[in-house]
């Protein structure tokens, strides 16, 4: 069996500013083609298929043409999981009736208590979604008390699925989940609010012959290749700049194992990347720049006060998202990350903010004339006088 994994597509996501909807149909319409080139017998979407919960018109409406797409005129049986963006009840909305039509929808754990067998030519695989679910709900849902994280309510999900899958039949997951001890990205939601509690551990997969997963946004396996991400659609913070996105190609022989694995690149109509140096350098070197079109973070060197550092730039990039001011010997110690400066004196809140703008701590003669002017409004404010 031939499949195509993925996951995270954020449908109606805005960065710093920009509605990506274009962007992400501009790839859907890519996905398209290459389901159809490349044989595909099924398509597995492992869940955050909107940005949030209450997703606008839009993103419902391009989702709705991908799956009529896939479903009716591909023929390609579809399988969707919710993800921790989604609303599993309004994602599983009228789940019985499109299944009819190869679209199954599991919004919650409700929505499917049973494995889904799906037909090639060597008989038949066995699917076991995942959606996510809080562990206060696996609980309920499995009468356990004692499925206290999310490692332990995927435990619990996966045997009581796995077992109603018949002896030596394959058998494949579909899971949102934080696998223990894989990458990371800035745009990821946290799972808990407790340190390491959101984490499943690989092993909860082992017994499957692949686990489609959802959630961590850069494309990776987790632990060994038949437990993988499939990684976004697109690149959704500048901590991802680095990412080759890609969907995933699985093909599964008639003993369930991985005859073929493989990354397909996504080309996304606007790349995310980040450029770094001195204004003047940028400036110069945009007119050779192939990809001035890509959205962009600029970390300038410069020193000092620039005019309209951002207009100018935008001039030859017209896209760039996001400035900042890094000059390049500037003492880390002083860019105070994490800071809460709401607790900060008024000594040590000019202190910072004089290092992050000169990229240097206050001299001797420096503090001295602060601690004269501070003395001097202190006292002018104990008077009465400001």
């Amino acid at each position: 069996m031939r499949l195509i994994h993925t996951a995270d597509w954020h449908l109606g996501r805005v960065f710093h500013g920009i509605n990506l909807l274009e962007d992400q149909a501009y790839i859907l319409q890519e996905f398209l083609t290459l389901v159809k080139e490349s044989g595909a017998q099924a398509v597995l979407l492992a869940g955050d298929v909107f940005d949030r919960s209450l997703p606008p018109a839009d993103a419902v409406a391009l989702l709705s043409e991908i799956l009529t797409r896939l479903c009716l005129e591909l023929k390609i049986p579809t399988i969707l999981i919710a993800g921790n963006h989604d609303n599993p009840e309004r994602l599983g909305f009228a789940r019985r009736l499109l299944a009819s039509q190869n679209l199954h929808m599991i919004g919650a754990l409700t929505d499917f208590c049973r494995p889904l067998a799906l037909h090639d030519q060597y008989g038949p695989v066995y699917f076991c979604p995942f959606p996510y679910a809080e562990p206060a709900f696996v609980r309920d849902y499995l009468q356990d008390k004692t499925l206290d994280d999310h490692n332990q309510a995927m435990v619990g999900l996966t045997d009581n699925l796995a077992r109603q899958v018949p002896p030596r039949a394959r058998c494949i997951a579909l899971a949102h989940a934080f696998v223990n001890g894989c990458l990371v990205s800035d745009s990821e939601r946290p799972l808990s609010a407790v340190g390491g509690a959101g984490m499943v551990e690989a092993a909860c997969f082992q017994r499957f012959h692949y686990t489609a997963l959802g959630h961590l946004h850069r494309p990776q396996a987790a632990g060994n290749k038949k437990i993988r991400y499939a990684g976004s659609l697109l690149k959704y913070s500048f901590s991802e700049v680095e990412h080759r996105k890609a969907f995933t190609l699985v093909e599964m022989d008639g003993e369930g194992q991985l005859v073929h694995l493989e990354e397909v690149a996504i080309n996304p109509r606007h790349d995310l990347r980040r450029v770094e140096g001195y204004l003047e350098d940028i400036l110069k070197n945009a007119a050779a720049d192939r990809n001035g079109d890509d959205f962009m973070q600029v970390i300038l060197y410069d020193r000092g006060p620039l005019l309209d550092p951002l207009g100018k730039l935008r001039q030859v990039y017209p896209h760039v998202l996001d400035l900042q001011r890094l000059e390049s010997d500037r003492p880390a110690k002083y860019l105070g990350p994490g800071r809460d400066f709401s607790r900060l004196g008024a000594r040590e809140l000019f202190s910072s903010f004089f290092a992050q703008v000169t990229g240097e701590a206050l001299s001797d003669r420096e503090e001295t004339v602060l601690t004269r002017l501070l003395e001097g409004f202190s006292q002018r404010e104990r008077e009465g006088s400001l």
